[in-house]
């Protein structure tokens, strides 16, 4: 029992990084387009987004208003720190696809 109970503790702290935690925002990236496209925080806060690329080809993250530029490879998983927010919206796009995928932060 003691063997299977250590495995068992083993697996369950290998796979706790891969995780997202409770307060992460998930966002994905799928036929180039962002889903939600419009992600609400609380102001003044700091939070990330765990972006999941499930596209074949590479993409960036990019917004002016946010001031952050992140590229995510294909198949892969960013995350993207956000600074303290004022109350507002924070317009976001998919730089080698901005014609789809864009999407909005807004913080209240």
């Amino acid at each position: 029992m003691k063997f299977h109970l250590s495995a068992l503790v083993l697996a369950l702290l290998l796979a706790a990084p891969a995780a997202s935690a409770a307060g992460d925002i998930n966002l994905t990236l799928k036929n180039h387009r962002f889903s939600p496209a419009e992600i609400h925080v609380k102001a003044g806060t700091r939070n990330l987004i765990v972006l999941h690329n499930e596209d074949a080809t590479v993409d960036e993250f990019d917004s002016t208003a946010l001031k952050v530029e992140k590229v995510v490879a294909g198949h892969s998983t960013g995350k993207i720190r956000l600074r303290p927010l004022s109350p507002g919206k924070y317009p976001f796009m998919g730089e080698y696809h901005a014609a789809t995928a864009q999407g909005v932060v807004i913080a209240e």
